[in-house]
């Protein structure tokens, strides 16, 4: 088929507020929380719930983290981003047009989008910036890519990648980012992920017969659960504890960033730190491979409020395994799933 454009590359990840003060975050949270697909509530709660308690209570605790996480470059996972950006446009050159959008806020998937059609590309490949696929998250983008491409008149060829939770370059990353600690000095090795209310994970099964329903649903994947959230995260911490040769016992699979009093998919990432501290642990070593950037949740979340929470409880260090940021051999990854692509 001949084409005669150049080809656009849509990097996606969540989001971050332009700066960190309380307004900026306030509009982050409400444009984040009110999506459908990340509170799927009926639209009247939703809103209530968004506009009258979480983002007006949360905006100011939050926006204090954001200060802590801020550097003089901005946030880090837009800091990131746009390295990332840049360096999967220089190895592709200048075939394609590589944009950096976020979820929320910006610069905003609208703007790039009009970036890629403004250049006359002659199709774009939609690159979210999740390794395993939610609908809260790889969904959501899919869903807002497909919304405004349909108010155009001439839409392009358009291709989505759907998640690379095994893909074996990724997994080497950080199996090597790991290798940098001495892993036997750890009492035990943690894989966190951001979590998700298990009401969704059970949305997410067409069966309506596997989710929850089987003992150890998420253990293995296949067919029935080709597209779970947890199985995939499951996937992605027994591809990495292989790459290690870390026996089933030394390590955990968990789930952190809980909000509300609704089950979440579990075990939850501070039951099993208060667990491991009550038998007497001392050194953790935590993964965070759902995120490809280190952020709010990595940097914050588990590198101090959990080291705080474990020193109180007896225990010493909780180390982070460092994400993928911009390390150029996650530049080169992104590259070539591109390319396999398009």
């Amino acid at each position: 088929m001949t084409t005669f454009g150049k080809k656009g590359i849509l990097l996606v990840n969540l989001g971050t507020p332009d700066d960190p003060g309380r307004s900026a975050v306030y509009r982050y949270l409400k444009q984040f929380l009110l999506d459908p697909r990340v509170i799927d509530y009926p639209w009247l709660a939703r809103h209530l719930l968004v506009r009258g308690i979480i983002a007006p209570f949360r905006s100011g605790s939050s926006s204090r983290l954001y200060k802590m996480l801020w550097t003089e470059e901005g946030s880090p996972l837009k800091v990131y981003g746009e390295r990332v950006a840049e360096g999967v446009q220089k190895i592709l050159g200048e075939e394609y047009v590589v944009e950096l959008a976020m979820r929320y806020q910006n610069p905003s998937i609208e703007s790039a989008i009009k970036n890629l059609l403004r250049m006359q590309v002659s199709e774009i490949i939609v690159f979210p910036m999740f390794p395993q696929y939610a609908s809260a998250t790889t969904g959501s983008i899919h869903e807002e890519v497909m919304r405004i491409l349909a108010r155009q008149e001439t839409i392009p060829n358009v291709k989505m990648i759907n998640s690379y939770y095994d893909y074996e370059p990724v997994i080497d990353i950080f199996a090597d980012n790991a290798r940098r600690f001495d892993l036997d000095s750890y009492d035990h090795i943690i894989f966190s992920y951001h979590g998700l209310p298990q009401r969704q994970l059970r949305k997410g099964d067409p069966s309506g017969s596997h989710c929850l329903k089987k003992e150890n649903c998420c253990q293995s994947i296949g067919l029935a659960n080709q597209f779970c959230y947890s199985a995939q995260c499951h996937a992605t911490t027994r591809a990495i504890a292989e790459k290690l040769s870390l026996s089933p016992e030394r390590y955990t699979t968990s789930f952190q960033s809980r909000l509300g009093p609704e089950a979440w998919a579990q075990p939850y990432t501070i039951k099993t730190i208060e667990g491991l501290a009550e038998k007497g642990a001392k050194r953790l070593l935590v993964f965070s491979p759902a995120f490809v950037s280190d952020c709010l949740e990595t940097i914050i979340e588990i590198g101090t409020e959990y080291q705080e929470e474990f020193e109180e409880l007896g225990g010493e260090k909780v180390d982070l395994v460092p994400s993928l940021n911009d390390d150029p051999r996650w530049i080169k990854a992104v590259a070539e799933m591109v390319e396999e692509y398009a």
